[in-house]
């Protein structure tokens, strides 16, 4: 029996980034979190992914290799540091190799304080 299968589109790859219960951005979330850090996956980040995959011509079995090595140095470095609250990753991140957004816990404290005053 022989069988053609379709390419998986970007909107496919992004479901199956976010839903499944065991879905990559669920799993890497659940980690950093018990570093005490929240991870958030920006929309443009995420189609981004899910292009790099279509790029390389992976598809979804792609994209943890392409998610790892997004958070690789955020993954080695976090353990480590107690002074980051969030890490967020950005479409630049992706895009241009940038290292995510880390939001620092005394920014976010004054941030507070600034808005009670």
């Amino acid at each position: 029996m022989i069988v053609t299968l379709e390419a998986l589109d970007e909107p496919a790859l992004v479901r199956i980034l976010t839903e499944p219960k065991n879905a990559l951005v669920k799993q890497y979330q659940k980690l950093m979190e018990l570093d005490g850090v929240t991870l958030e996956f920006k929309e443009g980040a995420l189609t981004s992914i899910a292009t790099e995959a279509i790029n390389r011509n992976t598809g979804a079995r792609g994209l943890r290799s392409i998610v790892e090595e997004l958070m690789l140095n955020v993954m080695y470095d976090l353990p480590s540091r107690n002074d980051v609250t969030k890490c967020v990753i950005t479409q630049d991140a992706v895009l241009k190799k940038e290292e995510p957004l880390l939001v620092m816990a005394d920014k976010l404290k004054k941030g507070k304080k600034e808005e009670s005053a």
